[in-house]
């Protein structure tokens, strides 16, 4: 009740005031004890008497607002009665600010669903060039084939990555829960790079690991396309090693540059690239970010550890809570 006492301290302040004047006016006056004792006691209950029921309506509008926090970016229906002229006016400017608000959020899913609707189409069309390219590069001879496959493999990717990003933020999701074996999903990306690992001569070591996971095949499989993605962009020598670590880890470390102590808490941020950034133009900070996003969804969790000069391990926990198949 100290929130009730602290907004209604004016009131008290008056009326203790009040009061006190009032007992000396008695004094003053000289009447007897008793009848000073008589009134005081009268001007107590009925103080008391108020500040009850005014504390019992306090605390239930207090309640009621307490409840309309989780809605009121919903509706302003359930409101109380505005009690004082000062409170209607509260209400008013409440209600025009909900108005404004509600027409932001309209124009602006308006127009996340115009940008939504354009890149799918972007992304659908610039497939057929690519799917045209690839078949014109297998008609070609080496070496000049093998470059060019690398570079539209990469433009492949970054088009996939378009395409995730604006799944990752649509209001629904095309998520298929379901008990996958762990080991197809880790080949299917494996054999994406393989033209990749054999170009920079890495060494790719795949420990089966005879896992079955609980998670969407195709958004847990693009996951670890951005992982592999970064593992072999950033090695130029050694190789990738993919395997389970502990009961529930998927685990895939690299020999290449590794990332600096100060930048690994920052890894995951939207467009954060750090010294990799400083150093290589083509990095956007963007694949690890969508990984994450992702996992996230997918009810997994990933983490990162690496040393500068000796390599990073990305570590992905497969464990759900709360599973549901579908």
């Amino acid at each position: 009740m100290g929130g009730y006492f602290y907004d209604r301290r004016k009131v008290f302040l008056i009326g203790g005031l009040c009061l006190l004047i009032f007992l000396v006016v008695l004094a003053l006056f000289r009447l007897p004890l008793g009848a000073v004792a008589y009134a005081s006691a009268i001007c107590g209950m009925v103080l008391a008497g108020f500040t009850v029921w005014d504390g019992i309506c306090w605390r239930r509008r207090h309640s009621r607002l307490a409840h309309l926090e989780q809605e009121i970016l919903v509706t302003l229906d359930n409101l109380p009665a505005p009690a004082t002229e000062m409170e209607k006016q509260y209400q008013i400017l409440l209600g025009n600010l909900f108005q404004a608000k509600q027409a932001l959020d309209v124009q602006e899913r308006s127009r996340f669903q115009e940008m939504t609707e354009y890149y799918t189409l972007w992304v659908h069309q610039i497939k057929t060039p690519i799917a045209a390219m690839q078949l014109i590069l297998q008609a070609e001879e080496q070496p000049t084939r093998s470059g060019l496959s690398q570079e539209l493999f990469q433009i492949q990717q970054y088009v996939e990555m378009v395409l995730g990003y604006l799944r990752l933020d649509s209001p629904t999701t095309d998520f298929l829960i379901q008990s996958y074996d762990l080991d197809g999903i880790v080949r299917q990306v494996l054999r994406k790079f393989g033209p990749s690992f054999i170009r920079k001569r890495l060494k790719l070591t795949f420990t089966p690991t005879n896992y079955r996971v609980v998670t969407d095949e195709k958004w847990l499989a693009f996951a670890l396309e951005q992982i592999l993605s970064n593992a072999v962009k950033y090695t130029a020598q050694g190789g990738v090693t993919v395997a389970l670590e502990g009961p529930d880890h998927l685990t895939v470390a690299d020999t290449g540059t590794g990332i600096a102590p100060e930048d690994l808490p920052r890894i995951f941020e939207k467009g954060y690239t750090g010294q990799i950034g400083r150093t290589d133009k083509r990095s956007t900070g963007i694949g690890l970010y969508l990984c994450r996003r992702t996992l996230e969804q997918l009810g997994h969790t990933i983490c990162v550890r690496s040393t500068p000069g000796q390599g990073t391990v990305v570590s992905i926990g497969l464990a759900r809570r709360d599973i549901r198949l579908e």
